[in-house]
């Protein structure tokens, strides 16, 4: 399994998240279970990211707010651009990841999953936090 596949499986859960609206404790060792996912790199960056995201949601919240444009609004956002988001800026302000390849990453994931306009919303905000940083 490589990061991509990794990083798409996260953002399933992410986006489980979204439309559940919390994060229970158990959850994501659910979520391991159910994916039949066995690599040990890959439990570990699920576990990390999500839980990284959920202790910093109210930064990461803040920072799409500050970086949209001024008619939207974070209750605009589709929860899956909203999971892209969440998943692409703690990877890039937390994990230190390079902005280019997360970016890039969560723009691919966008193009799968996302509405026709989503990667050119996705990026448009991204490229304005990573200006900002």
């Amino acid at each position: 399994m490589n990061r991509s596949e990794i990083r798409e499986l996260t953002f399933k859960l992410q986006y489980q998240i979204e439309i559940q609206k919390e994060l229970l404790d158990d959850d994501i060792d659910i979520y391991i279970e159910n994916n039949n996912i066995k690599s040990e790199e890959a439990k570990e960056y699920i576990q990390d990211v999500i839980n990284g995201i959920n202790k910093e949601k109210e930064n990461i919240l803040n920072l799409i707010s500050k970086n949209l444009k001024e008619d939207w609004s974070i209750d605009r956002i589709s929860k899956i651009n909203l999971a892209l988001l969440e998943l692409s800026i703690y990877e890039i302000v937390y994990k230190k990841l390079p902005y280019k390849v997360a970016i890039n990453e969560v723009v691919e994931l966008a193009k799968k999953y996302g509405e026709e306009t989503s990667k050119n919303f996705i990026n448009g905000v991204l490229a304005s936090i990573v200006k900002e940083n």
